[in-house]
This record gives C-alpha cells, sequence and structure tokens, in this order.
C-alpha cells in the first residue's frame, strides 16, 4: 500500500484538560449527505480511547509545507502541541497553520484487523483552498502534483455546490 498516496491529517481530541493528537494517514471521505469521514486508528493507538470517552474528533488537514507537524505529532513525543501554534474550536484542539478544519461527532465505530475505524459525522467544517494539500506516499511527504496547474475555486463554491 505504500505507492498509494494518502491525505495526511492530525486528529485532536480534548482530555483530562490537555490537548491530544496523532498524524493519521487513513482519512476517507464517506457520505456527503450527511456529511461523514471515516478515520482508522490502530487498536494501540493513545488517542483511540480518549476519541472514544470523548465522542467527538476535530480533523486538522495539512497543507503542503507542513510535513515537519505531521512527523511530530508521528512521534512518541508527549508536547506535541508545543511545536504548534492551536487553539480551542468549539472544545476540540485546532492547528492554525491547518489549512482545513472538520469537527466530528463520533457516530460508530467498527473492527477492522488490528484497527478501529471511526465514523465521523461532520458538523462543522472551515479551511483556504489556496494551499495545496499534503499527502504520503512511498514513505515521502509531498503534495498532489497536478495542484500547482489548476486555479483552486474559493470554498465558497464547493460549499454552494452542497446546497443544490
Amino acid at each position: 500500500m505504500a505507492d498509494v498516496c494518502t491525505p495526511v491529517a492530525v486528529v485532536t481530541v480534548m482530555a483530562d484538560g490537555l490537548p491530544h493528537g496523532t498524524t493519521v494517514g487513513s482519512l476517507t471521505s464517506l457520505s456527503l449527505r450527511p456529511p461523514m469521514v471515516t478515520v482508522a486508528l490502530a487498536h494501540r493507538s493513545r488517542l483511540l480511547p480518549k476519541i472514544l470517552r470523548a465522542e467527538r474528533f476535530g480533523v486538522n488537514l495539512l497543507g503542503a509545507g507542513q510535513a515537519g507537524v505531521a512527523a511530530a505529532f508521528a512521534s512518541p513525543a508527549a508536547d506535541r502541541f508545543d511545536t504548534v501554534d492551536w487553539c480551542l474550536d468549539d472544545g476540540l484542539p485546532r492547528l492554525r497553520e491547518a489549512p482545513g478544519w472538520l469537527a466530528c461527532g463520533l457516530q460508530r465505530y467498527v473492527t477492522g484487523g488490528d484497527h478501529l475505524l471511526l465514523l465521523g459525522l461532520v458538523v462543522q467544517v472551515s479551511g483556504t483552498r489556496d494551499t495545496a494539500p499534503l499527502v504520503y506516499g512511498r514513505r515521502t511527504f509531498g503534495t498532489h502534483s497536478a495542484f500547482a496547474r489548476e486555479t483552486p475555486r474559493p470554498i465558497t463554491d464547493h460549499i454552494t455546490a452542497f446546497a443544490h
């Protein structure tokens, strides 16, 4: 699967008054109506029990210049939030420099081998579309090569498209 590029995001939650988060390459759009995403976390993930207790999570969609952020949140370091500018957004840790943000309510979860697939109902979306997305493939961070050739449409165009 190393040849399949995946989007890179940092999934976050507050627990015991502290922010927690980890880098994922398993984020997938699931449904438009209602808007839903899935994220897979390993059963051994320290973040997983915190999300199951909170029944919600944040998804910070990283941009092409944020490979360092992705690496920091993939590390075992306990001070991941000390290296980034973040804030609480509706009670969830949000990375201020991430070009995309989703706040999700946990709808259900499904066991898949050594992972748990979290199904999240998207309750809040914000961000910009002027930053190329960060993707991961062949054990390397990069971006979608066609992004530079296209002029990104404003996010309001996409939201308007959902309304029809």
